[in-house]
């Protein structure tokens, strides 16, 4: 490739990026079985790594945080990286946000009645006996603002609006708590945005007294969709080199952390209330990760390995809602009994976990080579 050729492919503006998608199924890869592989692999061979491994796939009772943490957030963020290359794409045709609004708030509602089906299946219900809260209408939530700020807002303002929401999410529970409890308690039956869930929010929570994915804590969550779109920004950005945009990311990442650390020691790093620390934290980590597959995949051109993980990221939503209406175990042990049979115990608990990932891999692989996806 001569020089002027290169230059040409500087000036290109990316339509999607492959790192994306193959991010969003490494991130979906872990949920939809890869966890129990893993904890399999440490109950059967007590092996250190693996024990470790096991312990970092599963969530803090209430502060602290372990690398399961950031498979939520993950998603929301990338989410976001993807509305400059949609949402965007729109506005550059000549669409404006009011014309787009509609589409925005009808996917975010979309993924709410879908994260309420997830909950509670297609059964009648008693309102007390629902629960509405759930990671789909999260998603679904923040990314519908997070898109309205997109919408009407200067890439200035984007950022303005992702500090002012975790910034003012942090003193709001600083100075607040629930009745009975001294300002700034961060216990779950004293803190603020508890409270506030148990108040407003119809049907049960999650935990009785809290939901980790309750309507006030919402707020900051949103801060990590604007961020995935200021990602997106950045990476769509022709004025900037691609070794330069990973560079980037990966430096903000770095920041990120080590804000995360500092602002840890007054306002907790807390999935559970998704705490400004948290945000950062999350942010930093997700921050780097697409740093990184966007240089080994989009930069230098690296794409083969990650083909797996895509088939995956473009069904992403569809696989996760599945489970609530596909019996992949009995789908497994129908296709790869004889297989544990043959294994027997132990280890035919994790040779079960991978087939149950596979059974879940071919299923997507077929719907990938038919084209067929799940669009909200």
């Amino acid at each position: 490739m001569t020089a002027v050729n290169q230059a040409d492919d500087f000036q290109k503006t990316p339509t999607r990026l492959y790192s994306l998608d193959a991010l969003r199924g490494f991130d979906m890869f872990w949920i939809m079985g890869a966890e129990e592989i893993f904890r399999t692999l440490a109950d059967t061979t007590k092996w250190g790594p693996f024990v470790a491994i096991a312990n970092q796939l599963t969530h803090p009772a209430w502060n602290g945080f372990h690398l399961y943490d950031l498979i939520f957030p993950l998603f929301l963020f990338m989410a976001g990286v993807s509305t400059p290359f949609s949402v965007g794409r729109e506005l550059e045709k000549g669409k404006t946000g009011n014309q787009l609004l509609l589409r925005v708030i009808k996917r975010g509602l979309i993924l709410v009645l879908l994260g309420i089906i997830y909950n509670n299946g297609l059964n009648i219900k008693p309102i007390h006996e629902m629960r509405f809260a759930s990671v789909l209408a999260r998603i679904g939530i923040a990314y519908m603002f997070a898109n309205i700020i997109y919408l009407y807002s200067t890439e200035k303002f984007q950022i303005f609006w992702f500090w002012f929401l975790i910034v003012g999410y942090w003193l709001l529970l600083k100075f607040t708590s629930a009745p009975g409890f001294h300002p700034g308690d961060l216990t779950m039956e004293g803190n603020f945005a508890s409270y506030m869930d148990r108040t407003i929010l119809p049907g049960k929570l999650y935990l009785g007294i809290h939901d980790p994915e309750g309507l006030f804590s919402t707020i900051p969550a949103i801060s990590t969709g604007l961020l995935g779109i200021l990602t997106g920004v950045t990476l769509k950005k022709t004025s900037i080199r691609p070794q330069g945009k990973a560079l980037r990311l990966a430096i903000v990442g770095i920041l990120f952390l080590i804000l995360a650390q500092i602002w840890n020691l007054d306002f907790p790093i807390n999935k559970n209330l998704w705490t400004s620390s948290f945000v950062l934290q999350v942010g930093g980590l997700s921050l780097l990760l697409m740093a990184l597959f966007y240089y080994v995949i989009d930069v230098l051109g690296y794409k083969k390995w990650a083909f797996f993980f895509k088939v995956i990221g473009m069904n992403s939503i569809l696989i996760y809602i599945s489970g609530r209406f596909i019996n992949w175990q009995y789908a497994t042990k129908g296709l790869f009994n004889w297989l544990l049979q043959l294994v027997g115990d132990p280890y035919n608990l994790v040779v079960g976990a991978i087939c149950f990932v596979m059974v879940k891999w071919l299923f997507l692989y077929f719907l990938y080579q038919k084209k067929t996806f799940l669009r909200v």
